[in-house]
């Protein structure tokens, strides 16, 4: 997670062309083949929780236990990874802190969200205990900005080790016999920015010497994650592949965030116009150009595509609400911000040979949340439905798509105002999801189904009356899904009309 004012990325032309073709045309083509692509990993629907805010404590902590309708709600989505416990405070979080008897944790400041003090009740034991209940994977990450690779070293056999050690008996001695046998562990944070500042010919070395002393311990084999891209930074990923192609690494990060505005004044999460909006969803189309290019760069060092892209930072960054602390970056969350999330859902979709894993920021009351608190009550965002929408994609294979779709124009610029991605499912089942970013018009796609036999349509659509509508406590219900009865069959050919501003997934048997 970045410092907010200590970055500025590097933004590309406000008229993009989406990898999947943009035209002129009114009326949209869609062609499917039955062609099965790569599996769409399960692990590019996780998610990051960070000691941030209210993402953990008055998120899913709750002085001394964890929030069970929050877990119900995260099962259903079946959350698949979990980051954890940052981000910039993983740089300076020192994991002994956080064991033992709750009342002999060490208290620290959190110097990067807040100054906060940080009593540590919340620690490697509930994180998992977390992990369990919610029955996904923890990913944690390491600190190389102020840890040193011992540290990391005697975590790792702290929670992976069956046999007796010091390290081992110690997690014994703290309520827990069997190790946790934790795969997923990033090597460091933002290793450019709050990660130490560092430069990648010195990251890259730091990352070898690191990944040395990281062990696989028996029935714990370790899928290391190194420390990648700000954005469209494609050297950084020129000289860390270069580098460390050949070390153990299972997968190279990158972060980018959708921004309407500047660092400065990134926009506010309600309340937008149009300008706002259009500045947003065309911010959030980068994503395929960057993906693109940093997989193109992969390619070169790579070329079966052994290391994943883990983009594991991804999702709008506002403004904070006003009245609230700016260092908590508590947003509202609107359908403007649903559609983001599943258009760059449909781009890892179709990016799944080399996009493994990816993590949206964050969880609970941070950024682009799935779920809002207010001491007892909890609310689901507009994003929350996407994910529960497309969770029909998990581990499903990915189906060629080509799309031609019209222009959304405002002002200058022009965006392509349909995106999609499909799958099929071990079932036979085949899933489409679309998505229309124009506010103003319905868009009727017709969609040529190669090789794709089908009896029956059945479907599900998220939209609202206004771009900027989004739930509240008083109105927990304004944006949620619907059953969508605007698909038919007609010949051999699937017509879908589409509302303006919507998402449509739709399910052929």
């Amino acid at each position: 997670m970045k410092r907010i004012q200590a970055f500025r990325l590097l933004f590309l032309s406000t008229s993009i062309a989406f990898t999947m073709g943009a035209s002129a045309q009114t009326s949209p083509r869609l062609s499917i083949s039955d062609t099965a692509g790569p599996q769409i990993s399960k692990h590019i629907y996780g998610h990051f929780s960070e000691h941030l805010g209210r993402c953990i404590y008055d998120g899913f902590w709750t002085g001394d236990h964890i929030r069970m309708d929050i877990v119900e709600a995260l099962k259903k989505i079946k959350i698949p990874t979990l980051r954890w416990p940052g981000g910039c405070f993983a740089d300076q979080y020192h994991w002994r802190d956080a064991i033992g008897p709750r009342e002999q944790r060490k208290k620290t400041i959190n110097t990067n969200w807040g100054m906060v003090v940080e009593d540590n009740s919340f620690g490697t034991h509930e994180f998992l205990q977390l992990c369990g209940l919610l029955g996904c994977e923890p990913y944690i990450a390491g600190n190389v900005g102020s840890g040193t690779p011992e540290e990391m070293s005697n975590w790792l056999e702290y929670l992976n080790f069956n046999g007796h050690s010091t390290l081992a008996d110690l997690r014994r001695q703290n309520g827990r016999e069997q190790p946790w046998n934790v795969a997923f562990w990033g090597v460091g944070n933002e290793s450019w920015g709050c990660g130490g500042n560092m430069t990648p010919e010195y990251y890259s070395d730091e990352y070898k010497r690191y990944a040395e002393y990281c062990r696989n311990y028996p029935g714990a084999p370790l899928k290391l994650i190194a420390s990648g891209a700000n954005g469209p930074d494609y050297n950084w990923t020129e000289v860390l592949m270069k580098n460390i192609a050949r070390s153990h690494v299972w997968g190279v990060s990158m972060h980018y965030y959708t921004l309407a505005g500047t660092w400065a004044h990134k926009g506010p999460a309600t309340g937008f116009g149009e300008e706002d909006y259009f500045k947003a969803l065309s911010a959030c189309l980068r994503m395929e150009t960057i993906v693109s290019k940093h997989s193109e760069i992969m390619d070169k060092y790579d070329p079966r595509k052994r290391i994943a892209l883990v983009v594991d930072e991804w999702g709008i960054w506002t403004d904070a609400e006003p009245g609230t602390n700016s260092s908590f970056l508590y947003q509202q969350n609107s359908l403007r911000d649903a559609l983001i999330a599943a258009t760059t859902l449909n781009i890892f979709n179709n990016h799944s040979d080399r996009v493994k894993m990816a993590a949206l920021a964050q969880t609970v009351n941070v950024l682009q949340a799935l779920v809002l608190t207010d001491k007892d009550k909890m609310l689901l965002t507009p994003t929350y439905h996407v994910f529960d929408l497309y969770k029909i994609h998990q581990d499903a294979h990915s189906l060629v798509i080509k799309l031609n779709s019209p222009d959304y124009s405002f002002g200058t610029g022009k965006i392509p105002a349909v995106n999609a991605s499909a799958s099929k499912d071990s079932s036979g089942a085949v899933h489409i999801s679309l998505v229309n970013l124009d506010p103003n018009k319905k868009i009727t796609v017709r969609t040529s189904l190669a090789g794709i036999k089908f009896q029956r349509v059945q479907g599900q659509v998220l939209t609202s009356a206004k771009f900027n509508d989004y739930n509240s406590f008083d109105q927990p219900d304004r944006v949620k899904p619907a059953v969508f009865n605007g698909a038919k069959k007609d010949g051999n050919d699937l017509v879908v009309e589409m509302p303006a501003m919507s998402v449509v997934v739709l399910e052929l048997n």
